[in-house]
C-alpha cells in the first residue's frame, strides 16, 4: 500500500498476476534496470506488464521488440512516430499526438521519430524483449 503519491516517470509500476500492482525502483534508464526488472517478475511470466512514462527530446537511437505480448505507446504530451516492421515482413509509421495511442503488436520491430519534445505512457509485455542499433 502506498503512503502518497508516486511519480511515474521516476518509479514505474508492475502490474502482475492476481491484479497487483507494485511500484518499482528508481527508473536509471540503463539496461541494468531492466534486467532487474525482469529477474524480480519472471514469475508472472507473459501476463505481467510493465506501465512507465518517459519524455523524449530526440529520436530513439534503437528498435525494440517484445516477443510474448502487444505494447501500448498513449502520447500525453507532443507528438511521436512510431516506425513498426511486423512479423509478416510489412512495415508502417503512425504519428500520435497527446491523447492517441498507438500498438505494438507481439514481434514488432518499432522505433520512434521525436520532432518536439514528446511524452508517451508504455504498458508493455516485457518478457524476452530485444535491441537492435537503428
Amino acid at each position: 500500500m502506498s503512503d502518497g503519491p508516486t511519480d511515474i516517470g521516476t518509479h514505474p509500476i508492475h502490474l502482475g498476476l492476481g491484479a497487483t500492482a507494485e511500484v518499482e525502483p528508481e527508473f536509471t534508464g540503463e539496461m541494468s534496470w531492466y534486467g532487474g526488472y525482469s529477474e524480480r517478475h519472471a514469475a508472472d511470466g507473459a501476463e505481467g506488464r510493465l506501465v512507465m512514462m518517459a519524455t523524449f527530446e530526440e529520436s530513439w537511437d534503437v528498435w525494440e521488440m517484445h516477443p510474448v505480448g502487444a505494447e501500448v505507446v498513449l502520447c500525453t504530451a507532443g507528438r511521436i512516430t512510431l516506425h513498426q516492421e511486423h512479423v509478416d515482413g510489412s512495415t508502417g509509421s503512425v504519428t500520435i499526438g497527446a491523447g492517441q495511442y498507438a500498438i505494438n503488436p507481439p514481434g514488432t520491430w518499432h522505433t520512434a521519430d521525436i520532432d518536439e519534445p514528446a511524452t508517451a505512457l508504455f504498458i508493455t509485455a516485457g518478457e524476452g524483449t530485444e535491441h537492435r542499433p537503428r
